[in-house]
């Protein structure tokens, strides 16, 4: 049984609108969600977590309905959204004693562990701490009371490359029992490349690409070539392109690598992906 299910759901606001998002989180895996800063990642972490009313559309978690069963559902939820700036003027071990409240599976001695792991001072303020401080003890309390999915939204925000590589060793620690996930958001895809399983990618309010990330890279290739040689034809067959001085840089889907011959062929990634899927020319979609 999958531990969330996300089916059509809609969301319109007045200059935006989130259209049918639908997946699936199986137990065991990290899921990157990605998409640039307006396209719709946090009203759709939002509306899975009922902070947002969906219009239409069902979330269900380990096969609940979320709305109808939200307090259950959300004990079994680890959840960041953004920096840790509230009750700026309490200590950290005061806060982590009121959380630890709302939690009927609240570890302190997880909390230790993590806070340890992160170099959190528990007398400090969180006004005294710095911005990457302030994710790590906002992950510290979400990764203290056992819960089955975390949902994550710019977890790396503010962190440095060291910090940052920490936390993906943690991420692979949570889902290494094959009975826990992470859902997690994110601009810095080269975090993507190091742990997720598989990649959601939200373009203006729409799934356009989901799927487990080595399929997903294997599915596009990057060509290069000189100015000449990028002719209508290609350009037409091209998701995106950029010219310079020196030529192109394209990207390309698979199937149609035929037409590159005699051209510069690499592997993409996921930053590329993105990159060029934004730059589109000609808009396809890949579910």
């Amino acid at each position: 049984m999958a531990l969330l299910e996300v089916k059509n759901v809609c969301k319109s606001f007045e200059a935006f609108e989130l259209h049918d998002v639908s997946f699936e989180i199986e137990p065991g895996y990290i899921v990157g969600f990605i998409g640039r800063n307006g396209a719709g990642k946090t009203t759709t972490i939002k509306s899975i977590l009922n902070l947002t009313k969906p219009d239409a559309g069902t979330v269900r978690f380990m096969g609940r309905n979320m709305c109808e069963h939200e307090s259950d559902c959300k004990q079994q939820l680890g959840i960041v959204l953004g920096e840790f700036n509230y009750y700026s003027d309490k200590k950290l071990k005061s806060i982590a004693k009121v959380v630890s409240r709302f939690y009927s599976n609240w570890s302190y001695e997880t909390y230790c562990n993590y806070s340890k792991l992160f170099s959190l001072d528990e007398n400090k303020r969180v006004k005294e701490l710095s911005a990457g401080m302030k994710v790590k003890f906002a992950l510290a309390l979400a990764l203290s009371h056992d819960a089955k999915l975390l949902i994550l939204d710019e977890p790396t925000s503010g962190l440095d490359p060291v910090s940052r590589n920490e936390l993906m060793d943690v991420f692979r620690s949570i889902v290494s029992d094959g009975e826990h996930s992470i859902l997690f958001s994110t601009q810095i895809t080269s975090d993507l490349d190091k742990v997720a399983d598989y990649v959601i990618y939200i373009k203006q309010g729409k799934i356009i690409m989901s799927g487990d990330r080595e399929s997903i890279i294997n599915g596009f290739r990057l060509i290069q070539g000189s100015s000449d040689e990028l002719t209508p034809t290609l350009k037409d067959i091209l998701i995106g392109y950029n010219e310079n001085a020196f030529g192109f840089t394209g990207l390309i889907h698979e199937e149609d690598i035929q037409h590159a011959e005699g051209l510069r062929i690499a592997k993409a990634d996921i930053e590329s992906i993105m990159l060029f899927n934004e730059e589109t020319r000609k808009e396809r979609t890949m579910i």
